[in-house]
């Protein structure tokens, strides 16, 4: 397994790594034996306890605050990383909200709030780690995107906008950068398994495992396989692409 592991000399930012998704991402980086920043906005106390566990194991990694919807905050956390670890090699653009809300009561602050954390920030991100690759002629940028970025969802308007933007975005950065060695893709998972949600959503659960062809919902770990992949040696000619994490929910027929 060893040839598809990314460098154990990486260096990896992963945003919104106080939970969740970016919580596994960042978790599985350290354990193949990169360098993590777990960014986090309002997560404090997790994204700390994250850094705490790998340090006592010996690893390397740090927790840095920002609200990367701001483009002086995103110059300052990248000012942090590459005051700490001198550098970046992978950017995880995993950072984003997911309320919900049905269109014709959808308030424009709740649109921007949407489009703002889950784009806006993917573009600042991108930018700004972007002009610190091209200086090195190398790295990985991936963006977490999802599955409604390609499938609509009712009361989800401005987070299918969203994610469909960050899917278009992730094409033409990859198109633009790639001649500085720099490889851009996305992932977009489909129903990931969190604590409460079969509490909160079990008519949803049960549709989406009687519905999907693999029969069970995605892991925060599902997610941070395919991040490895694509920051690793395995992915080196893989650059704008769309990868679903779904369970092959992505195959089942519209009517």
């Amino acid at each position: 397994m060893e040839h598809i592991e990314p460098s154990n000399e990486n260096i990896v930012l992963v945003t919104g790594a106080g939970r969740g998704i970016g919580l596994g991402i960042g978790h599985a980086f350290a354990a193949a034996g990169a360098k993590v920043i777990f960014h986090y906005n309002t997560s404090r106390s997790a994204a700390e306890e994250a850094v705490s566990k790998i340090q006592r194991k010996g690893g390397q990694a740090l927790a840095l605050q920002a609200n990367i919807t701001l483009p002086q905050e995103v110059e300052r956390l990248f000012a942090a990383v590459n005051a700490a670890f001198g550098g970046l090699d992978v950017l995880i653009n995993n950072a984003g909200t997911y309320p919900t809300s049905p269109l014709l009561e959808l308030k424009s602050e709740e649109w921007n709030e949407v489009i703002n954390s889950n784009l806006r920030s993917t573009f600042l991100c991108t930018q700004t780690a972007a002009h610190m690759m091209k200086a090195r002629m190398s790295g990985t940028i991936i963006n977490i995107a999802s599955i409604e970025g390609g499938f609509p969802t009712v009361n989800h308007a401005h987070y299918c906008a969203a994610k469909a933007g960050v899917i278009q975005f992730t094409k033409t950065a990859a198109r633009e950068l790639g001649c500085y060695n720099i490889r851009v893709n996305a992932i977009s998972p489909g129903l990931i398994n969190r604590s409460g949600l079969e509490q909160d959503w079990p008519d949803g659960v049960t549709r989406w495992q009687t519905t999907v062809p693999l029969q069970r919902l995605g892991t925060p770990q599902d997610i941070a396989n395919a991040c490895l992949f694509l920051a690793s040696p395995a992915a080196s000619w893989i650059t704008g692409i769309n990868l679903p994490v779904d369970g092959g929910a992505s195959t089942t027929p519209a009517f």
